[in-house]
C-alpha cells in the first residue's frame, strides 16, 4: 500500500488525531511528541506521518516548534484585546474563553535605575520592588512580565500572593486603582534566555510593550515591560466616532 497524502494511512492518522481534539484527549498546546515519536506512536513511517501532518498543519490545527522541548503541538488559539483596557490578564482571558497560569520567575526590592525613577516619576535610588513573571493561556506561554513597583507605597507586597492579577491584588490591598495608561510598542528579538521561558526559537519576534499606568490622581505606580510571543496575541481597537480594527499582535495589562 502506498502512503501518500490522499492514501488510506496517511487519512487514518489525520482521523485519529481529529478524534483525539473532538474527545478533549489533545487540548490546545498539547504536545504530540517528535515526528520520530509520532511515527513510533502511530505505528507508521516518518514519510507517511509527514503526509498525513501537512493537510492539518496548513489548515491551523498543528504547529511545529523548534529548539528545546520542540516538536508538534496542538496550536493554541489566539488572545484578543481591547487596546486601552484597563483589567488584568487573568480576567481578560476569562472573558474570551481561555484559561490562564502564572509562574512566578523571581521578584527582587532594589533601587530604581534612572529609566525606572523618570517613568515613576520618583528620585534616582529610590527602593522598588520588582516582579518577573511568565504567563501562559490555555497552557501555553504566553508572555513574559516585568513590573516595578514604588516600595514604599507597598511595604509587603512580595509577601502576597502574585499568581494572580497584580491589579486586582492593589485595588483590594492598597487601594490602587489604574485610572490611565500610556503604553510604547516595538518588535524586539527574543533573547535565549527569553525564547527558553517562551518556548520558542532565538530570536522569534516578540512584542515588546513599555507601560506606566497612573491612579485617579494621576501618580505613576506601575513601570512595566512586557514581552509578548507576537504569533499569539491580537488587538482590537475601539474609537468613539470611528472604529478601527488592527489586526497588529499586542496584549497588554497585568
Amino acid at each position: 500500500m502506498t502512503a501518500t497524502s490522499g492514501g488510506p494511512v496517511a487519512e487514518d492518522v489525520r482521523r485519529r488525531i481529529l478524534s483525539m481534539l473532538a474527545q478533549g484527549t489533545l487540548r490546545p498546546g498539547s504536545r504530540l511528541g517528535t515526528e520520530r515519536e509520532m511515527a513510533e506512536n502511530f505505528s507508521v513511517s516518518r514519510s507517511t506521518l509527514r503526509s498525513a501532518l501537512l493537510p492539518l498543519s496548513q489548515a491551523g490545527v498543528l504547529e511545529r516548534r523548534t529548539g528545546r522541548g520542540g516538536g508538534t503541538f496542538v496550536r493554541a488559539d489566539v488572545v484578543e484585546r481591547n487596546a486601552g483596557e484597563l483589567v488584568g490578564l487573568p480576567a481578560r482571558l476569562r472573558s474570551g474563553g481561555h484559561t490562564s497560569a502564572t509562574r512566578v520567575l523571581g521578584t527582587d526590592r532594589r533601587a530604581a535605575t534612572s529609566a525606572e525613577a523618570r517613568a515613576l516619576e520618583i528620585p534616582d535610588g529610590t527602593e522598588i520592588f520588582t516582579i518577573r513573571r511568565l504567563r501562559f493561556a490555555d497552557g501555553v506561554p504566553l508572555s513574559v512580565d516585568l513590573a516595578c513597583f514604588v516600595a514604599e507605597h507597598m511595604e509587603d507586597l512580595l509577601e502576597q500572593p502574585l499568581g494572580g492579577s497584580l491589579y486586582e491584588l492593589l485595588r483590594v490591598r492598597y487601594g490602587l486603582t489604574p485610572a490611565t495608561t500610556t503604553e510604547t510598542i516595538e518588535v524586539v528579538s527574543a533573547s535565549p534566555r527569553e525564547a527558553e521561558w517562551l518556548d520558542i526559537a532565538h530570536r522569534k519576534p516578540l512584542l515588546a510593550i513599555t507601560r506606566v499606568t497612573r491612579d485617579g490622581s494621576d501618580r505613576p505606580f506601575e513601570y512595566a515591560y512586557d514581552l509578548f510571543r507576537a504569533d499569539r496575541v491580537r488587538l482590537t481597537s475601539h474609537r468613539e466616532r470611528a472604529r478601527l480594527l488592527v489586526d497588529t499582535p499586542m496584549l497588554a495589562g497585568i
